[in-house]
């Protein structure tokens, strides 16, 4: 048996598929400049948005878009609104005074149950 030997290949060396026959999607490039100067390429579906910024995979510095004749894209910031809290929607439905007269009901309120908790005369 020492003549008969099995050959075989390296798993998950080579792919046994071939590009023959592979219709690719349409891409394009896109250039990317940092604030550094350096340039980065990525590559886009050709139909896709192209974004105004994104982070070079080499660096991990920010990168502005670069237009055909080498001027950076400029970047349309959309106005942000500022996020609203409980208090901004617990004034929307209630005046100052009205809180603070809830306020006032609701201390009295603990502290007759706190009273009653020392004198031993009920639990809460």
């Amino acid at each position: 048996m020492a003549d008969r030997s099995l050959r075989g290949m390296r798993l998950g060396s080579q792919s046994l598929q071939s590009e023959e026959g592979v219709e690719f999607a349409a891409r394009r490039k896109a250039v990317y400049r940092a604030e550094d100067g350096s340039t980065f390429e990525m590559t886009f579906a050709a139909d896709a948005e192209i974004p105004e910024v994104w982070q070079s995979p080499r660096t991990g510095q920010e990168g502005r878009l670069v237009d055909e004749d080498g001027a950076l894209v400029a970047v349309e910031e959309a106005e942000v609104k500022a996020p609203r809290t409980h208090w901004d929607m617990l004034l929307e439905r209630r005046t100052r005074a009205e809180l603070e007269e809830l306020l006032q009901e609701r201390l009295e309120l603990l502290r007759a149950r706190r009273g009653a908790q020392k004198d031993g005369r009920g639990a809460a």
